[in-house]
């Protein structure tokens, strides 16, 4: 076939064909990358739910476990010593599949326990011993980038991980969900409680916050009174105050708050950390 022949082929392109088409400029770096590909969304040749897959896929590889972790004050955790019919009550009242088994103190993870581990046990009469049950522990540190955790996960097959901080300590956990939920969005199951997870406290001044937590509870929860004349989400109302659809890492401040995004995309923030502003 000749090269006219080549440069008119009437067969439609395929979507890879397009984006490479997209890519011929050979981006440099990730903000470049991700500006193409914002552009190839406007020029139809990607669908809105797919750049933002690719977006949140981008953003994986600059985020840290600190940033999306279960901070320890929320952790449900297991104690060694209760009996079978306790933890049964317990993991029944939490409604997760996966619970950190610990010693003395929540620093002394013994390892994770499978709530559906726990079925052989109701139906056996032998002695219980949780220390049968549990499976070995994964710790990672707080600094660990998000891109590589899920790929620890996929090759161990382990689906949480037991964060520490600079001194051993645990600071949280964080799960194979935590994490794809930053590519894909919000996984949902029969278990969660959106009400209960809008705002987390990380530590004394600081809070993990979704953009889609409804300024009344946002207000009822800090005891503030922000307006929701103009916007309906805490996410809405911050952004009015950058103006501009921020980056991640940027900070604006918000009545008495920083606000710091730690995860949006081309359209909206995601997900926000909030510290008080301390003398």
């Amino acid at each position: 076939m000749s090269d006219d022949q080549s440069t008119l082929d009437p067969r439609p392109k395929s979507w890879i064909d397009k984006i490479a088409q997209v890519f011929s400029d050979e981006p440099t770096d990730t903000k470049s990358l991700l500006e193409l590909i914002r552009n190839a969304e406007q020029d139809k040749v990607l669908d809105a739910d797919a750049l933002s897959i690719i977006e949140g896929a981008l953003l994986v590889s600059s985020m840290q476990v600190r940033d999306i972790m279960i901070p320890r004050t929320q952790v449900v955790t297991v104690a060694s010593e209760l009996n079978l019919n306790e933890i049964i009550e317990l993991i029944t009242k939490a409604a997760h599949s996966r619970f950190p088994v610990v010693g003395d103190n929540i620093d002394s993870v013994i390892g994770i326990l499978l709530a559906k581990d726990l079925l052989p046990a109701t139906l056996s009469g032998n002695r219980f011993d949780i220390k049968d049950l549990v499976r070995p522990a994964t710790f990672v540190p707080e600094s660990k980038r998000l891109n590589v955790l899920l790929k620890e996960f996929r090759e161990t097959r382990q689906h949480m991980a037991i964060v520490i901080d600079e001194y051993g300590s645990v600071s949280g956990v964080v799960t194979i969900e935590d994490v794809l939920e930053q590519i894909v969005g919000e996984i949902e199951d029969e278990h969660d409680v959106d009400d209960d997870s809008f705002i987390k406290k990380f530590d004394e001044h600081n809070y993990i916050v979704k953009a889609l937590t409804p300024i009344d509870e946002f207000n009822e929860y800090f005891s503030t009174d922000f307006s929701d004349q103009e916007a309906s989400t805490i996410g809405g109302f911050v952004l009015q105050r950058f103006g501009h659809i921020p980056e991640r890492d940027e900070s604006a401040t918000v009545g008495p708050f920083t606000v710091t995004v730690l995860n949006a995309d081309s359209r909206q923030i995601k997900l926000l950390k909030v510290s008080t502003n301390t003398p």
